[in-house]
């Protein structure tokens, strides 16, 4: 059967039904077709770049960043180009942050320098690499007021919080305990070591629960403040915090991240020049996106403990192999010629 189609200068001319429909789904394949086109290189055109961080002081670029963002102060993607996205993703303790780069779903992330070391170290070298510095100081061990407690040895048989099991001040909680004489191990040993998330740490501590805690700010200035703890053990010039990239990435993207490095190195040194401004940026970030309101007080305390830098200290690193080797989390010293990385 045909139908009757009206073409230009020629009246009606028979033409099959089934010769229109193919024109109208060639005509839907190439629609569809330059659709296709057009979302690949709106991709293109738009790229996002997934960034991870804490809620602590001590990730104070992530932290001030986010707020500038929010007063309309883009400052990575006014650096970085109007065609660059970037996401905010956070996480407690940093060997979260290291299970989420190997599943892919960030890009760089600031974390401490333990957790990258045993990403590094447990990819074989493939994963992970330390672009840029963060932050050193800023990590400490309290003790409950009327312990008695002075130095390792008197740890025999207590309960020492950490932020989670093979972060950075886990490590360094159970070698220092080591240093001192007492049998550590993962799970036990003469004192035992609970790895517990950050805000459990002062609940615990107040019931006392908990015999100290090493942690990283603004938590030791809050085990201080509400929870009266005292300061036994502080690490003013270790390294807290560093900005790690996916190899990968690194290697397909380097440009980009080249770039990243050096608006954070920027931003890096606006901190340390203007602490207070950066210090109330700082609180309302962690008020709005965190829901925590830290005090002036308490924020001016921690600041006070932490150094924020973009250099990288490579000797930092064989100290936190020799630690994890210790505890035992390594057997073997590891290769460490491609874990740091500049851009």
């Amino acid at each position: 059967m045909a139908t009757m189609t009206m073409q230009p200068g020629h009246g009606c001319v028979p033409v099959p039904a089934r010769r229109c429909g193919g024109a109208r789904a060639r005509l839907g394949l190439t629609a569809a077709a330059l659709a296709a086109v057009l979302a690949a290189t709106s991709a293109r055109a738009q790229e996002t770049l997934r960034v991870g961080h804490f809620p602590n002081i001590t990730h104070v670029q992530a932290l001030v960043a986010r707020q500038l963002g929010r007063q309309g102060k883009n400052w990575f993607t006014d650096r970085l180009g109007p065609k660059v996205k970037i996401e905010w993703y956070a996480y407690n303790a940093g060997p979260s942050a290291m299970e989420a780069m190997f599943a892919n779903s960030v890009d760089l992330t600031y974390v401490g320098p333990s957790p990258a070391l045993n990403a590094h170290i447990r990819s074989r070298g493939e994963e992970i690499r330390v672009v840029a510095g963060a932050v050193e100081g800023g990590s400490a061990l309290l003790i409950q007021p009327d312990s008695g407690l002075t130095q390792a040895s008197d740890f025999r048989s207590k309960r020492i919080g950490t932020p989670q099991f093979g972060n950075t001040q886990d490590v360094v909680a159970r070698a220092w305990l080591m240093a001192g004489g007492l049998r550590i191990t993962q799970t036990g040993g003469d004192a035992l070591v609970l790895p517990t998330a950050n805000p459990d740490q002062l609940t615990l501590f107040l019931r006392k629960s908990l015999d100290a805690v090493w942690t990283v700010e603004p938590w030791v200035s809050r085990l201080e403040l509400e929870g009266g703890g005292k300061v036994l053990v502080e690490e003013k010039d270790a390294v807290t915090t560093v900005l790690v990239a996916r190899a990968r990435f690194l290697a397909e993207r380097r440009d980009l991240v080249r770039r990243f490095v050096a608006a954070h190195r920027e931003l890096t040194e606006l901190i340390r020049r203007d602490p207070e401004g950066s210090q109330r940026l700082l609180r309302d970030e962690m008020r709005t996106t965190f829901r925590a309101d830290l005090s002036a007080e308490l924020v001016a305390r921690a600041w006070s403990r932490m150094t924020p830098t973009a250099d990288i200290a490579p000797a930092a690193f064989q100290t936190f192999v020799a630690n994890a080797k210790k505890v035992g989390f390594l057997r073997d010293v590891p290769d460490l010629s491609r874990l740091i990385e500049t851009p």
